[in-house]
């Protein structure tokens, strides 16, 4: 991107805020994979609530669909979609993060680019952890950005180290999966099935506990769990939120992908036992909410297509999910399999 077209955006902020009667400096700002940020220093005097409320004149003058404007300290930080938005790809960040780590941690999966630059990973280990929920609208990158989970897991991990168990009701979201050493159970579109291994993972789960086991560790993935759950109905969210509230001490957790996490829908002792939240787009501030478990975040300004917070432990972390092209990922799964038989 050229700098004398950066520039020219600076000067058109500052000329919008000029204006409107609210001065400040461009001071500075940093490109992503998808998006623009420029900081903005206030003059002395001008309110807050002011500058937030330019949103929509600024996206205007620029010529985007919408602008994000948050507050850091004393600088306000105003974001805008790249019009040459790139593509995180997954097979360089992954081989940058094993070449710069000694040694890749343990159940940690790779989510992609966080807005600093910097390759983001979650670990299923973390107290923080143990389950998580990815939640966003269709077009939001939820489905892929699961099979970005499972392909860096799978990756880094013998199946003595992590048994997998996939829900997949559509039977096309984990498919590529299902024929991995760590696969335990590959269940497409049956709810009766689905419900059957959920039965068998809390006997698992149950017969673990007793004995102190808690490896290999197991993942459950499941990919629309909402209609999941409304098929199979309270025997399934039953068995869900047992899996959620003891699945931990037996080494046992949960990665589900849903387009809107709401209590009504999946049950508040399910939806409350995940504790770490992957949010993409959603359409308004009121689900962004229930999707993250907290308000404020500005989900619902997200640009979609893996654009995507990480809510754990009260921080929120804004990332570019890193993108597996299908021939990619079936060319690494091959290579996977036969490393494993071999």
């Amino acid at each position: 991107m050229k700098r004398r077209w950066l520039e020219a955006q600076a000067d058109l902020v500052e000329q919008v805020l000029w204006q409107h009667r609210s001065p400040g400096r461009v001071t500075g700002g940093r490109l992503t994979p998808t998006a623009i940020f420029f900081q903005i220093v206030p003059a002395p005097g001008v309110r807050w609530s002011r500058l937030k409320g330019l949103a929509e004149e600024l996206a205007l003058a620029l010529g985007v669909p919408s602008v994000r404007i948050q507050r850091e300290g004393p600088v306000v930080q105003l974001e805008i979609p790249r019009p040459d938005p790139q593509t995180v790809r997954f097979l360089p960040l992954m081989e940058q993060v094993r070449r710069t780590l000694p040694r890749y941690p343990l159940y940690t999966a790779l989510l992609g680019l966080a807005t600093d630059g910097a390759p983001l990973l979650i670990r299923l280990t973390s107290p923080q952890v143990a389950h998580i929920l990815i939640a966003g609208t269709t077009g939001s990158g939820k489905t892929s950005l699961a099979r970005t989970m499972l392909a860096s897991l799978v990756l880094t991990h013998r199946p003595a180290q992590l048994a997998l168990v996939l829900l997949d009701p559509k039977g096309t979201a984990f498919a590529a999966f299902r024929e991995l050493p760590h696969v335990q159970a590959f269940v497409p579109g049956d709810p009766s099935e689905a419900a059957a291994c959920l039965e068998e993972a809390v006997r698992w789960m149950e017969r673990r506990a007793q004995e102190g086991i808690s490896t290999p560790r197991v993942l459950i993935v499941i990919d629309e769990l909402g209609d999941l759950v409304q098929q199979g109905g309270r025997e399934v969210s039953g068995l869900l939120a047992r899996l959620a509230q003891r699945g931990r001490e037996a080494g046992i957790h949960l990665l589900a992908c849903t387009q809107k996490p709401s209590a009504a829908l999946l049950g508040g002792q399910l939806t409350a036992n995940f504790p770490a939240r992957l949010v993409g787009r959603v359409v308004s501030a009121e689900d962004a909410r229930v999707a993250a478990g907290i308000g404020g975040t500005g989900a619902e300004r997200l640009q979609g297509k893996g654009d995507f917070l990480a809510v754990v432990g009260g921080t929120v972390t804004r990332f570019q999910a890193a993108y597996l092209a299908p021939e990619e990922l079936r060319a690494m799964l091959r290579q996977r399999t036969a490393n494993e038989r071999g």
